[in-house]
């Protein structure tokens, strides 16, 4: 086991563009949390994405113990995928909006909470999922997602707030009603239709009532798939109602299961593909699979694996 104890150096990217990030109070508060507990953390800020890619990578290859990403999930994904091959375990100040990876970790959600994780050097060994080559820690998806926060990031550039241009978004994609059509490939299994999204989980995403899209492990080894067969609105809105009031699994046109190996593809050239809250353009067929154990987290004493 790794100790972020006293007399340890780390590397800490804060990414200036997500949720508190960009306060220069939150990064004077990081600074002084990790200097409180004697580590000795040299915090980088970026201003872009190509910034944070080339100070994560600049990390990776730094006699650092452990590199630590601050922000969103998007920013979390992007400092891992420069760790998997490093032997470098990865902390997480979550500065972000809805720190998705960091509440299904259980890693404290305050400034101060985290840096106690990180200084306790725990770590826990955790899966990634993996398509054409790009890593995600949470999920992925084609369809509705990727568009929606395509025609957000539009309205941003614009000059709107983030959660107006999502909801903007959201009702103008709905209203165009796109639909995919695809071929499924799952462990060895073709599927094929018409679907308004695929939805691809790192492990196990829960779908039912209060709990839904939480994952109570990292570490199983799988993938788990989410699409449905109904392509009218309405059959969207009584999908989402399901998904509060009863359950999805019920659902007859809802499919969820498990596999180590997903293919998808499909007649168009290039797909608008979501990994962890940021869109890529990636050419078909996604191959999507499970690299088991691939990333150390630090994380809290509770979530550590062998």
């Amino acid at each position: 086991m790794c100790s972020a104890g006293r007399g340890a150096t780390i590397e800490v990217i804060l990414n200036a563009r997500s949720g508190a990030g960009h306060n220069e109070q939150v990064q004077q508060r990081v600074v002084d949390a990790f200097a409180e507990r004697g580590v000795r953390a040299h915090v980088s800020t970026a201003n872009d994405g190509a910034a944070l890619i080339r100070l994560a990578r600049h990390a990776a290859r730094s006699e650092a113990e452990s590199v630590v990403a601050g922000g969103g999930d998007g920013t979390i994904s992007a400092v891992a995928a420069a760790m998997i091959d490093s032997g470098k375990p990865l902390g997480v100040l979550p500065l972000g909006t809805l720190n998705h990876f960091a509440k299904d970790m259980e890693i404290p959600l305050d400034i101060e909470g985290a840096v106690d994780t990180i200084a306790a050097g725990r770590t826990a060994a955790i899966d990634v999922g993996d398509v054409n080559g790009r890593i995600f820690l949470n999920n992925s998806s084609v369809g509705l997602y990727p568009r929606i926060v395509h025609e957000r990031e539009n309205l941003q550039r614009l000059g709107w707030g983030k959660w107006p241009a999502y909801l903007w978004a959201a009702v103008a994609v709905l209203r165009l009603h796109p639909l995919l059509e695809i071929r499924l490939g799952v462990d060895g299994k073709e599927l094929a239709g018409r679907t308004p999204f695929v939805f691809v989980g790192n492990n196990v995403y829960a779908v039912e009532r209060l709990d839904i899209g939480t994952r109570a492990c990292l570490d199983k080894g799988e993938l788990s798939l989410y699409a449905t067969s109904r392509t009218g609105r309405m059959g969207l809105i009584r999908l989402a109602l399901g998904a509060l009031l009863g359950g999805l699994r019920q659902e007859r046109d809802f499919l969820a299961m498990t596999a180590n190996d997903i293919w998808i593809g499909t007649k168009r050239a290039r797909m608008r593909v979501a990994l962890d809250g940021e869109v890529a353009i990636m050419e078909p067929p996604l191959h999507y699979r499970i690299r088991r154990g691939a990333l150390r987290v630090l994380a809290p004493a509770g979530t550590q694996t062998p």
